[in-house]
């Protein structure tokens, strides 16, 4: 016996809860290898481009480079990996409510190799949703392959995931939080041990790998109890900003997508954000060196070569200049993501947060005030997170975590959730649900919509019935009742669209009637009044039922061909199969 069969026999004797332990330690390595490689190619990408830079006279390049990357990746997309990849948390959300958690093999390292691209040429984007969507993919692929339950394939996605965040962070608990706020609707507590073994292992690796420094290195001024309005008053705002974000985001990637041809698409996308990057070098790149120059009071290192250097002298211009950096970075990330690059939003919304948390403390000491600046940097980045993931538990662990700004908890805290608080007043869904909340496939912690948004037409669909022709006869139709088992009888025209249905009741009086024979089954026939699509919602169906009160409904597909029917008792099986399937224990 070889050692794979042998490995193979020894896993299925073992107890699948003590399998997805073992299986979430070799997704944390596998994250953490990812999120390392990851990091390592987007630096490599970038010495190449710039690592020979002598003179400020090749920074032009820089206006070029961005553009060049979003064609790479664009053209790998399209023709090598030939499928959508971006959005990567959407993706992950995606995968989980419609798929049966299951991520194609391909994204294990799609995503990586085009936002290295992205980014290493400078988009304007993060590595953090495709590192999310890579370290998914690993889990849902380990687990399929291991032959384990949609529960725990699931879990095992949202280990990756939860690894993946932890591995590229170096921060454990906001791995384990992002997956339990943003990915996974029904969680117990015995299954955060898997995610906790997968962050932890996964930050390990990162560890060893890059070194135990903390992400961003600052200049933090001690918390002082008498600032606390102003951060209640910064969680406020933080609250409008987070809209701002969301909102400006979408509909620009909305519009620019509305462009058809890609290539039209990707030339006024690098241009557009060639111009802006010229105007305002903070934009090129992720932009965590800004962030780390702000948290370290090196403000004006922080500016760039930007031809606004004169105008630096007087000191509302500084200020001035990163409210207008944090308003165009908005459309500077989504021409990136629309015009072929890779990318995620989570890292420019750290640095549209810490860049706010900059302009409001900059702006009030300005007027009089003598807030820490470095301080509502640091806290900007979270109360942004709070809102715009509305996942404030990851925005105050994460920013603790990467920061070592421990002794911020408080002000993290509260403005992390004032943030959250404001934002949902106006805004019920986070930048990663709110497209697929319109489709309804959200999974949300209401647990009967959410094993409803599970279930699929395809999975209570019954198409063993016997249709018969509209031109039919009684005759005709009662030779196919004698070889059916069903009560219910569809008459299709020519094309095979569905114009109505016979019921057995209806005629059983004329069936042993032979005179009656030659009788057209149209004497018979129910038409239909509401139907069913092959991708309807099942929470619409359900609606549909309970409006009609039928308990069968014919299934339709878009061109009006019938498929089969879905019955009200089918689906109540099927509810409590999909409901035992998803629950944990």
């Amino acid at each position: 016996m070889t050692l794979s069969k042998r490995l193979g026999a020894w896993l299925e004797r073992m107890p699948e809860n003590r399998e997805v332990l073992l299986l979430a330690f070799i997704v944390g390595l596998g994250s953490g290898l990812a999120a390392t490689l990851l990091l390592k190619a987007i630096h490599l990408v970038q010495w190449v481009l710039v690592g020979w830079f002598k003179t400020p006279a090749s920074s032009w390049l820089y206006l070029v480079y961005p553009g060049v990357g979003m064609l790479i990746a664009y053209l790998i997309v399209r023709y090598i990996v030939k499928d959508n990849i971006g959005h990567g948390v959407t993706k992950v959300l995606l995968a989980i409510s419609r798929y049966d958690s299951k991520i194609k093999p391909h994204n294990t390292w799609s995503s990586m190799l085009t936002s290295a691209i992205t980014i290493g040429f400078g988009g304007s984007v993060g590595a953090e949703a495709p590192i999310v969507y890579t370290g998914a993919a690993i889990g849902s692929n380990i687990g399929r392959k291991a032959g384990l339950t949609y529960k725990n394939v699931t879990l095992l996605l949202g280990c990756g995931a939860a690894g993946a965040i932890a591995g590229i962070f170096k921060a454990p608990m906001a791995g384990v939080l992002f997956t339990l706020e943003i990915l996974m609707f029904n969680m117990s507590m015995t299954s955060i041990l898997p995610l906790v073994l997968s962050s932890v292992t996964s930050t390990t690796v990162t560890y060893l790998l890059m070194g135990d420094a903390v992400a961003f290195d600052n200049t933090l001024t001690p918390f002082n109890m008498g600032n606390i309005p102003f951060y209640v008053l910064f969680g406020i705002v933080c609250g409008f900003a987070s809209l701002y974000f969301t909102r400006a985001t979408l509909y620009t990637e909305d519009k620019v997508k509305s462009i058809s041809n890609p290539f039209t698409r990707w030339a006024l996308c690098a241009i557009g954000l060639g111009i802006m990057i010229f105007l305002f070098p903070p934009l090129y790149g992720e932009g965590y060196g800004v962030l780390t120059d702000l948290l370290n009071d090196n403000d004006m290192h922080s500016v760039g070569n930007t031809v606004f250097g004169s105008l630096f002298s007087w000191p509302w211009t500084l200020p001035i200049f990163f409210a207008l950096v944090f308003l165009v970075k908005v459309f500077s990330m989504s021409f990136t993501n629309a015009g072929g690059g890779v990318g995620g939003t989570f890292g420019p919304t750290l640095f549209m947060g810490g860049i706010f948390g900059f302009v409001v403390a900059r702006f009030s000491n300005l007027m009089g005030l003598e807030l820490p600046e470095t301080n509502f940097v640091l806290v900007g980045m979270a109360g942004l997170m709070a809102g715009v993931m509305q996942a404030p538990m990851t925005a105050i662990f994460l920013i603790a975590e990467i920061t070592g700004g421990y002794t911020l908890l408080m002000p993290l805290i509260i403005t992390s959730a004032i943030s959250y608080a404001t934002i949902r007043i106006f805004e019920p869904y986070s930048i990663y649900t709110k497209r697929i909340a319109k489709r309804g496939y959200l999974l949300t912690h209401d647990s009967d919509k959410a094993v409803l948004t599970l279930l699929k037409i395809s999975d209570v669909l019954e198409s063993n019935f016997s249709p018969v022709a509209e031109n039919a006869t009684l005759g005709e139709l009662i030779n196919v009742i004698s070889s059916s088992s069903r009560d219910i009888y569809p008459v299709l025209d020519k094309d095979g669209k569905l114009i109505g249905t016979v019921w057995l009741n209806d005629v059983k009086t004329d069936m042993f009637d032979h005179s009656k024979y030659s009788k057209p089954i149209f004497s018979y026939m129910e038409k239909i009044e509401v139907s069913v699509q092959e991708n309807e919602r099942m929470e619409d169906v359900m609606q549909k039922f309970e409006q009609t009160g039928d308990w069968n409904l014919p299934v339709l597909d878009k061109d009006g061909k019938w498929l089969g029917f879905v019955s009200k008792s089918h689906i109540f099986f099927a509810y409590r199969a999909r409901l035992h399937e998803v629950s944990h224990d």
